[in-house]
């Protein structure tokens, strides 16, 4: 009887440790949508506040988003040279100081400066939990284990203009920025207590810049790595441009009401979650790389479809289920192209991660302005964009079947 409870104390302890790790890599995966999206909702008063017009707040945004992809490339093949608890840990004490200062800069183009300082510690939460996932796991486990934290990447962008929305209740922007510093603390606190170190010294490697430059030179002439970033990038970019134009097309185009406009933003976000279980479901019988094909497909049909729909002016009957498709789609491309890139190159799983969290950002970023080309009267320049990002990220299944499972 002692040794059936003991047995079952462990397992309960074992259960218990990995849902506080999941919880904790969740939580830093999510660093992108809440350090961009917490205070959009706050951007107007923080133009009021600042006496300065809407275009340097935009660059607020720009800032945060060009340190988050910086931060990754850097910090990426730091944490391969020297583990991966001690950057991280720096990167959390360094973002919570500098959201702290974000609550009380005194113009906006010092906000701009401080927020790209708190992309560039918050990109450590990024592609260091994807690394820590690599170090701890192998073959289809570490699909399955980037699916569930896709429903903590799938809440997280709904989750957090809503919270933003709510603080502005009782605060003001600048309270926006200390909570973000109170969960870059908590964080913090939570690796110290409970996330060991996961890459042990024997398979560190160092070397400084020319070591890096080798193994970026070494990743990019990999084909089907190379495959899996362009993958991730543009199947991103796609949804990255749904989420900078839809509230544009369907509030001032079609007449979308705020409230419905939430609900067909949440329903597509339950869509990648959905999808992320499906494939963590099906990982077994057909494994990532078919899983990440049949993800690049969809995305290009609903991208396709919302082309032909848009320039067939058949309206929301036929754009609000292409949209699905195209954002649900992500749900089986980011978690299996992930996994597929990181698997052959464990040994290198930051300097790997910090090229997938680029070309994520990087294109995402360079994406955005060009959904508004056309000014708000018009749905075609995000019709157009989304589905010319959705055929380049299918083209990218050239490379990524260039072996079988």
């Amino acid at each position: 009887m002692t040794d059936r409870t003991s047995v079952g104390s462990m397992d309960g302890a074992r259960s218990g440790d990995r849902l506080g790790t999941l919880l904790i890599l969740g939580g830093l995966s999510a660093f992108g949508p809440l350090s961009l999206d917490m205070y959009l909702p706050a951007l107007p008063s923080l133009a009021r506040s600042l006496h300065t017009s809407p275009a340097p707040v935009q660059v607020t945004l720009t800032g945060c988003l060009v340190g988050l992809a910086l931060g990754q490339l850097f910090i990426g093949p730091v944490s391969d040279a020297y583990g991966r608890r001690r950057p991280l840990l720096i990167g959390l004490a360094v973002y919570a100081l500098t959201s702290a200062a974000c609550a009380v800069s005194p113009s906006v183009w010092l906000l701009a400066v401080l927020r790209i300082v708190q992309g560039l510690a918050g990109g450590a939460g990024v592609v260091i939990s994807r690394a820590v996932v690599r170090d701890r796991h192998s073959g289809t486990a570490v699909a399955r284990y980037f699916s569930l934290l896709m429903v903590v990447n799938g809440l997280a962008p709904i989750l957090a203009p809503v919270v933003g929305g709510q603080l502005l209740r009782f605060t003001t922007w600048r309270g926006v920025f200390v909570v973000l510093a109170g969960i870059g603390l908590v964080l913090w606190l939570a690796v110290l207590l409970a996330l060991p170190e996961s890459l042990p010294v024997a398979r560190r490697h160092s070397g400084g810049l020319p070591a890096t430059l080798v193994t970026f030179r070494r990743l990019l002439t990999d084909r089907s790595f190379v495959g899996c970033v362009v993958a991730c990038g543009f199947a991103f970019a796609a949804m990255f441009a749904y989420i900078s134009g839809s509230s544009f097309v369907l509030q001032d185009i079609y007449g979308v009401s705020p409230q419905l406009f939430s609900v067909i933003f949440g329903t597509n976000a339950v869509g990648i979650m959905l999808l992320s279980q499906v494939s963590r479901v099906l990982l077994g019988r057909y494994g990532p790389r078919r899983l990440l094909v049949c993800g690049l497909v969809s995305i290009a049909v609903g991208g396709v479809a919302l082309l032909v729909v848009v320039m067939a002016g058949i309206g929301l009957p036929g754009i609000l289920p292409a949209l699905f498709v195209v954002v649900a789609s992500n749900g089986l491309v980011l978690p299996n192209a992930t996994a597929l890139a990181l698997t052959d190159h464990g040994a290198v799983a930051g300097s790997a991660s910090a090229l997938l969290g680029v070309a994520q950002f990087a294109v995402g970023a360079a994406a955005a302005p060009l959904v508004g080309i056309g000014g708000s009267g018009t749905d075609i320049p995000m019709a157009v964009v989304i589905a010319a990002l959705s055929l380049i990220a299918l083209a990218s299944s050239a490379l990524v079947l260039r072996r079988s499972d």
